[in-house]
C-alpha cells in the first residue's frame, strides 16, 4: 500500500470516528449504535497503520487477492446492520401499535366519563 493510500485511510478513519463522537455528543446518535461505527473506524485505522496486515490475513485464509477480504467483510457487515435495523424497526412498530391501542382505550374511557 502506498503512503498516499495509507494517509487517506488514516484520515478517513479518524474523521469518521470524530464525526460519530460528535453525533453522540449532540445526542443525534445513540451510544449503542456508535460502538459499531467506532469499532469499524478503529479497524480501518489499524489496517492503515499496519499495511502488511491485510496481506497476512489473506495468506492465512488462502485468498489470492487481499482486497477481496475487505469486500467480503463489508458485505457481511452490511447484512448484519440490515438485520439489526429490521429487528429494531419491527420492535418499534410493535411498541407504536401497543401505544396507539393504549391511547385509544384511554380516550374511550375519557369519552365515557365525560358523558
Amino acid at each position: 500500500m502506498s503512503w498516499q493510500a495509507q494517509l487517506v485511510l488514516v484520515l478517513t478513519a479518524f474523521v469518521t470516528m470524530l464525526f460519530v463522537l460528535r453525533l453522540v455528543r449532540r445526542r443525534e446518535l445513540r451510544a449503542k449504535y456508535s460502538l459499531l461505527w467506532l469499532v469499524t473506524g478503529a479497524a480501518f485505522f489499524v489496517l492503515a497503520l499496519i499495511p502488511g496486515l491485510l496481506d497476512w490475513v489473506a495468506d492465512r485464509l488462502g485468498v489470492g487477492y487481499a482486497p477481496a477480504i475487505l469486500f467480503g467483510i463489508a458485505i457481511v457487515f452490511l447484512l448484519l446492520v440490515l438485520v439489526h435495523l429490521s429487528w429494531e424497526l419491527t420492535r418499534l412498530e410493535d411498541r407504536t401499535r401497543a401505544l396507539a391501542e393504549d391511547l385509544a382505550l384511554m380516550r374511550s374511557d375519557a369519552d365515557r366519563d365525560d358523558v
